[in-house]
């Protein structure tokens, strides 16, 4: 079979073996998938002394074609999503407790591989790891990206008073209000701790979800109030930059570092059990949803990393297999 994976030179295409599920996986003949920065970042381990030969692609969405001998829930020809490893490719095992059916039969393959990373991703910072509450004020640094996008809808559906995010591209950032957003600010813009100041009469933001960190790092702590949740799941903006302890100290606040890269598979299984108890109605009902850039097919994958590199799209880019 066809997949992405990483060469002596980034990004290629390669035959490889057709995998087959162990006990509690389930084999997908993959129809879509989406990118993600990680893919990127591990296209481009090639140059940086990390090595090729790892399978790329962090989710997709196909029919199942096989499952494992102690899978329940799922059967052949059913539609499913999944976060995976190995998803740009036209065959791809996971464990059952990554996958979701594809709910009724109006959502594409296409839109469907846009969601399960975003939907554990975003559920997990905002609700779990932020403990949003119903009427307080979120923040998303740098809402932009699908993830982004998708945070701000899981905050405005689970009741945030305010929805905040930022992006550097004034066209992006006017679409923003598309997807939840109440306020769309401009990062580089160095009054913007103050703007939130003023939109919260004072008081600061409660829930701050951060991709970006960086330099970015002390005005999230300017920006937030007293008691306040800072979760960072990305570092686009650089992974160190200078750290206010006093204002970190006399605000309380927490900060929170996730990654799925450490987490065991029974941790995935409980955030994927948390999310759809919180979101799965609103994902049947076509209430959370992310827009598509561009569709790439498989044998453009470097053309797809490309597009993900420029930093010029909106929302999700998506491969077809």
């Amino acid at each position: 079979m066809k997949a992405a994976v990483v060469g002596e030179k980034g990004a290629e295409i390669r035959d490889v073996p057709k995998p087959a599920p162990g006990p509690n996986e389930v084999l997908i003949a993959a129809r879509a998938s989406s990118l993600n920065r990680a893919d990127l970042l591990a296209s481009q381990r090639a140059f940086t002394g990390g090595g090729g030969g790892g399978k790329l692609g962090l989710e997709c969405a196909g029919e199942v074609e096989a499952v494992g001998a102690e899978v329940t829930g799922f059967k052949p020809g059913d539609r499913v999503m999944a976060s995976c490893a190995g998803g740009f490719a036209e065959y791809v095992t996971t464990d059952a407790g990554r996958i979701n059916l594809i709910p009724g039969s109006a959502m594409s393959y296409a839109q469907a591989a846009c969601l399960p990373l975003a939907l554990f991703t975003m559920h997990n910072a905002v609700m779990t790891a932020g403990r949003l509450e119903r009427g307080e004020t979120l923040l998303i640094q740098g809402a932009s990206s699908g993830v982004g996008l998708l945070g701000m809808q899981i905050g405005k559906l689970m009741g945030a008073s305010l929805v905040i995010g930022t992006s550097t591209d004034p066209e992006r950032r006017a679409r923003l209000k598309e997807f939840g957003c109440d306020l769309a600010l401009d990062s580089r813009d160095p009054q913007w701790p103050e703007e939130i100041k003023k939109a919260t009469g004072g008081k600061g933001v409660d829930v701050i979800v951060d991709m970006i960190a960086g330099a970015l790092v002390n005005q999230n702590l300017d920006a937030a109030a007293v008691l306040a949740r800072v979760v960072n799941v990305g570092r686009l903006g650089g992974g160190k930059g200078e750290f206010n302890f006093d204002v970190h100290a006399l605000k309380r606040i927490d900060y929170i570092g996730v990654t799925f890269r450490t987490r065991s598979i029974e941790e995935i299984r409980e955030i994927n059990r948390l999310m759809r108890a919180d979101l799965w109605p609103a994902v049947e009902a076509g209430k959370l949803s992310l827009p598509i850039d561009k569709t790439f097919p498989l044998d453009d994958i470097t053309a797809a990393l490309a597009m993900m590199k420029a930093n010029q799209h909106f929302g999700k880019i998506v491969v077809s297999i």
